[in-house]
């Protein structure tokens, strides 16, 4: 299940906030993308892990994603070790992607800051020859990626680059929409009752596309998404910058 692009999230909708326009624009240029979250979410204050669980299936569908995996790590607890290390290892030799997104180094919401650097880091112990790995039984090959970009998330962090959304801006916020226990949804009832947190107002939304919009603005576009690079990256020519 080779892709081009494996995208990582600690939380179930940390993909769809952060980076999904720039996923869905990859997708329509032909590329093939696989979501991988770290946990179901089970601390968030609404909804359930199970709820989650049907809800992240349900957005990978509609981006057209090749696949989207769980490995059910603690939420809230998650833990910088060997053992999840080499659960994300397995994952990245399995698919072998030439990009890895990854959650932002620093942010509001502890678990992400702490999980940038255990999925970072397991992309470059992936290319390592003596660390053996086996995937149902079948012994993996080494495989690093490419490149290793963070997404930014909640706080305003400076990016290395971004990426002109404009056209995907709608599909990004219907892709959120679909983890309808977490985020405002018109007419969805069956939530009115749950607590409410500082993503489940109507008004988040607009949060969403003002900072699309602060992005966009530097290269003049409407919408963006901006990433930070774990290491320079090159370019083949100074036109291939905006």
């Amino acid at each position: 299940m080779k892709v081009d692009i494996l995208a990582v999230g600690v939380h179930p909708d940390d993909v769809e906030l952060s980076c999904c326009g720039s996923l869905l624009k990859h997708i329509d240029q032909g590329k093939t993308v696989g979501l991988l979250d770290l946990t179901r979410g089970e601390l968030g204050s609404r909804g359930s892990a199970a709820l989650r669980d049907a809800e992240a299936a349900e957005s990978a569908l509609k981006m057209g994603a090749s696949f989207r995996k769980n490995l059910g790590m603690a939420d809230g607890f998650l833990q910088y070790n060997q053992e999840n290390l080499l659960k994300i290892i397995e994952i990245i030799r399995w698919c072998q992607p030439e990009v890895v997104l990854c959650n932002a180094p620093d942010d509001r919401h502890p678990d992400h800051g702490r999980s940038a650097k255990l999925e970072a880091d397991a992309c470059f112990y992936s290319g390592l020859l003596k660390i053996e790995t086996n995937l149902d039984g079948m012994p993996q090959q080494h495989w690093r990626p490419k490149a290793v970009y963070h997404y930014i998330q909640d706080k305003d962090l400076v990016p290395s680059f971004v990426v002109d959304i404009t056209p995907y801006l709608e599909k990004k916020l219907e892709l959120i929409q679909t983890f309808r226990s977490q985020f405002f949804l018109p007419g969805a009832a069956e939530y009115q009752n749950e607590p409410a947190t500082p993503i489940s107002g109507q008004d988040f939304f607009e949060f969403v596309k003002a900072k699309g919009r602060a992005f966009g603005r530097p290269i003049g576009v409407e919408f963006a998404e901006g990433f930070i690079a774990s290491r320079t990256p090159g370019v083949q020519s100074l036109f291939d910058l905006v």
